[in-house]
């Protein structure tokens, strides 16, 4: 009989990708073996949480399970040319290992997409994997973006999730190079994330200069601050120094492997002055100076 993946995720056939990821990493901490030493079947249905993970995060293997019940090549019925058109998937770094969570035990199942060695029905042959790199702006790693990748004479759109950082790996799975007759390697594009000129990334936090004229500085105010969103108005208290840094919090990059989670965005407070001075605002700005000097000696 065969496995009702969507069953052992306890998702529905219509779940999205994400709601696919969240009830794998909950079932994972929940069933693994680790937490259960006493029970002999926890390795077991830990495997099936991870093989039917394998299977629905990936859109390929999705679509064939989908329409044959299995990808399993040997099972009856099982015809990948049969028609239809070849979905492609681009995942990151982190979501491609998502499911070598506790490798340490299901470790030959993945290894086996590499080495030769038998896997989920699969004879997987040594396809070498290929490498390309691409280059994206911070705007665009921080809603996501496109690329069209050519191979052959085929063209191929890869998506570049949100989040994604210098040494990002995304996977275009079976677009390797192929293998002796059976599973090719995969496709993945490294990821390189240009400086922006008004944003400095660490992470996933994000640092912008703010200018302040002195007066602000002084007495107190608001100021417009810069987001890779729309720009926001932050209250600056009376006496604040150059340098300082405010926090935005959940105003920086999105992170890769925690949808709808963000880092922060640091305002970096830079005090400006006038560069020219009449001879009646010299005299006032030296009164106060004065007066500010004064106040300072009697304290």
């Amino acid at each position: 009989m065969a496995k009702d993946y969507y069953q052992t995720l306890g998702v529905a056939r219509t779940a999205t990708e994400v709601e696919i990821k969240k009830a794998f990493r909950r079932l994972a901490k929940q069933m693994h073996p680790d937490t259960h030493p006493d029970d002999k079947t926890a390795e077991s249905r830990f495997k099936d949480i991870n093989e039917a993970y394998e299977v629905l995060s990936d859109k390929e293997k999705r679509a064939l399970y989908d329409r044959y019940g299995t990808v399993n090549p040997q099972a009856p019925g099982f015809n990948p040319n049969a028609g239809g058109s070849t979905t492609y998937t681009a995942t990151g770094a982190e979501y491609d290992n998502l499911s070598d969570i506790f490798g340490s035990i299901f470790g030959a199942q993945r290894a086996g997409r590499r080495a030769g060695s038998p896997g989920m029905g699969f004879n997987r042959p040594d396809g070498q994997d290929i490498e390309q790199n691409v280059v994206i702006g911070l705007p665009e790693a921080y809603t996501g973006a496109s690329r069209l990748v050519t191979k052959g004479e085929r063209t191929m759109r890869v998506a570049i999730p949100a989040g994604a950082k210098t040494g990002t790996r995304v996977r275009v799975a079976g677009e390797g190079e192929p293998g002796a007759g059976g599973r090719p390697g995969d496709l993945y594009l490294l990821i390189q994330v240009e400086d922006d000129p008004h944003f400095e990334r660490t992470g996933d936090d994000l640092t912008t200069e703010v200018r302040v004229d002195m007066f602000t500085a002084l007495l107190g105010g608001e100021v417009e601050v810069p987001t890779m969103g729309r720009a926001l108005r932050l209250k600056v208290a009376p006496g604040t120094q150059s340098g300082r840094r405010l926090r935005l919090t959940g105003k920086g990059m999105p992170i890769l492997s925690k949808p709808d989670a963000f880092g922060d965005l640091y305002a970096r407070i830079l005090i400006t002055v006038p560069e020219a001075l009449n001879d009646e605002q010299r005299a006032l700005v030296e009164q106060l100076r004065a007066s500010l000097l004064i106040d300072h000696r009697t304290t």
